[in-house]
């Protein structure tokens, strides 16, 4: 599941949240979220001397700080929150590494090479989110630069087309500026960079090896398919999110899920601004682009689509599909309804971008989102690559 999106589906979207509203303050935010933590963990103890000590730590602090419990509810329940997340129904299985006292880049680069290796689970991704130290009063924490754990490298055009993935570019600039040089290629992971706090100038880790896992695609039809060299990395982990419960704010805390084939097949090396194949697969399918009205584009991305679940399959790698994870939203839908908890979710990003009339989340109206829900997982404000 863990882009970059709020949530590990899907991963790639553009972020453009909607406005969020006047923080509350933080006691009130606090108590609100200790009392939801009781309500739903009955076996908790007593709401109400948690609350008392929460409020008085404020008082005395400025701050306070969640037990383990607390926070694992609190990542949970962001998740469960995601109104963008069509893979919401596995909420309660996500992985918490509680890492709040990890603060030196080195410590926190090592911890997310291992999220990666824990995530990957031998191809049966485990959703999985490593939360970081928290914002303090006057103790801004550290934050990783990159917006996914993973991230392929995307190298500017210098009179000719793009080397990788364009998504990457701004992030292989700041790359190359910090010292990295590597040959350009069309699938190379860029290292992980990890700011000691806001304003610092980035530290830089390379990926060692085993820590990325990487499946090689293949059409089942197809031959063709295998000469185009193309490859995508198994562990979607979204890395530039602000993860806040109860007022409280963690800002380096990645997360991932597993992909939706869609997100591969359809967008990172479908759409025009990324690795932009379509012509290229109609070409290796002796498709008619002589017109529109041929529909080659579509016949390509079927068969791309086709490609990207075949092999993650081949491979022993979890994935999702889209009719399959449509259904499962239903499911969740049904299960939050019998708790008396609304689904908030924004349409346009449920339904997957193949098909979409062709599964069950097209065809109704969600619950409205509503921005100032908590937990949740935030854009950064002060990221450059959320935009």
């Amino acid at each position: 599941m863990p882009p970059t999106s709020t949530c590990p589906y899907p991963h790639e979207a553009v972020r453009q949240p909607p406005p969020a509203p006047a923080p509350a303050p933080l006691a009130q935010e606090a108590e609100r979220f200790i009392r939801q933590f009781h309500e739903e963990q009955p076996h908790a103890g007593d709401a109400e001397s948690r609350v008392r000590e929460v409020l008085a730590e404020i008082e005395r602090t400025g701050t306070y700080v969640h037990s383990p419990a607390e926070l694992a509810f609190g990542a949970k329940v962001a998740w469960r929150n995601a109104a963008r997340c069509i893979g919401r129904l596995y909420w309660r299985s996500l992985v918490v590494r509680d890492l709040r006292e990890v603060t030196a880049p080195d410590e926190i680069a090592e911890e997310c090479f291992e999220h990666l290796r824990l995530a990957a689970n031998g191809g049966r991704i485990r959703p999985v989110i490593s939360v970081f130290a928290p914002d303090r009063p006057g103790r801004p924490a550290p934050r990783i630069v990159n917006d996914q754990l993973v991230r392929y490298a995307g190298h500017r055009p210098s009179g000719g087309s793009w080397v990788g993935d364009p998504r990457g570019a701004a992030l292989t600039d700041e790359a190359r500026a910090l010292g990295w040089k590597r040959d350009e290629e069309r699938f190379q992971v860029l290292p992980l960079m990890v700011r000691e706090r806001p304003g610092s100038r980035p530290e830089w880790f390379e990926l060692p090896d085993g820590t990325v896992t990487e499946v090689p695609l293949r059409h089942p039809d197809h031959p063709f398919f295998a000469e185009l060299a193309l490859r995508w990395y198994t562990v979607p982990a979204i890395s530039d999110m602000v993860l806040e419960i109860g007022g409280i704010r963690y800002p380096a805390a990645p997360f991932n899920g597993w992909y939706m084939g869609t997100e591969i097949g359809a967008r990172n090396l479908a759409d025009g601004e990324r690795y932009d194949l379509l012509r290229r697969v109609a070409d290796g399918l002796g498709l008619d682009r002589s017109s529109e009205r041929t529909l080659w584009r579509d016949r390509a991305l079927v068969e791309l689509n086709v490609a990207v679940l075949h092999s993650f399959e081949e491979a022993g790698v979890t994935m999702a599909d889209h009719h399959t994870e449509s259904a499962r939203f239903l499911r969740h839908i049904a299960q939050e309804s019998r708790h008396g908890r609304p689904t908030p979710a924004d349409w346009s990003w449920i339904v997957p971008p193949v098909s979409g009339s062709a599964t069950p989340v097209f065809h109704r109206y969600y619950d409205p989102v509503d921005p100032s829900l908590r937990p949740a997982f935030l854009p950064r404000a002060d990221h450059p690559h959320t935009a």
